[in-house]
């Protein structure tokens, strides 16, 4: 049982930031925008989370310009992949 619980990553322990890690794995990258209307959060709400997983190197960004407006892309690193994926594993070890 420790070694299940050793498993699960406090970064995840927000729905918010277990929806966008969601989101990041099964897609190359998102845009800020679409991220804010999948999960129906505030620019700062987002933001805020972002920053977390950010700080945790779990996920990058990339900053562009579309039609003269700014565009920030992000995706999950691999690192945010495999901690993403090692958290939802022990979350299926405790349900069996």
């Amino acid at each position: 049982m420790k070694e299940i619980l050793r498993d699960l990553d406090k970064a995840f322990e927000n729905k918010i930031r277990l929806a966008l890690m969601s989101a990041l794995v099964v897609n190359d990258y998102l845009d800020f925008n679409t991220l804010k209307e999948l999960l129906d959060v505030t620019d700062g709400n987002l933001a805020s989370h972002l920053r977390h997983l950010e700080n945790q190197h779990y996920i990058t960004f990339t900053k562009t310009f579309l039609d003269r407006k700014p565009n920030t892309r992000y995706q999950a690193t691999d690192a945010g992949k495999i901690a993403f994926e090692r958290h939802i594993r022990a979350i299926e070890k405790l349900l069996e």
